[in-house]
């Protein structure tokens, strides 16, 4: 199964696209989409849609995953993720896959193992689960990773027990 871990956020938006073949993952790509400050808001929404969508197009997942998004103390900030989230959930749509979305505890609690995890224990367990040899820069590919991983050992728990 391919899984698409995406980090959505305004100004820089995350993805990792991971191979699952029974307990085993392997990253194949991953990186960030970056939009300019120049750009009107809804150009950056854009962007954003035509990136994910030619990411979707070449490598065709079977389930595109994302955070849910939490409340911040910056309500602005959680505005402009909310706004690249209905993008991404957009192109899930329109390219017909699969969609799931973790919470930040699921995402840590899978990754790590601790619902109260740091960003770097998260980021370096990410590296170790992928057998990477450094922890996948900037941060949002190291989340885009993560969310994917998490898809990746709670799809895998849940259809061991699917008819019981």
């Amino acid at each position: 199964m391919l899984i698409l871990g995406v980090d959505p956020g305004i100004a820089i938006t995350g993805y990792g696209l991971l191979e699952q073949n029974g307990n085993r993952i392997k990253p194949l790509k991953y990186g960030v989409i970056r939009t300019s400050s120049d750009l009107m808001a809804a150009e950056r929404l854009m962007a954003i849609h035509q990136k994910i969508t030619d990411l979707v197009k070449e490598y065709k997942p079977e389930v595109m995953v994302v955070e849910e998004l939490f409340f911040n103390k910056n309500t602005r900030t959680a505005l402009t993720v909310g706004q690249a989230r209905g993008v991404i959930m957009l192109v899930s749509a329109e390219q017909r896959i699969k969609f799931a979305e973790y919470t930040p505890l699921q995402v840590k609690m899978a990754v790590v193992g601790y619902g109260r995890a740091e960003k770097r224990q998260v980021q370096e367990m990410v590296r170790v689960l992928l057998g990477l040899k450094e922890i996948p820069k900037p941060d949002d590919a190291a989340d885009a990773l993560a969310i994917a991983i998490c898809h990746a050992h709670s799809w895998r728990y849940s259809s061991q027990f699917k008819g019981v």
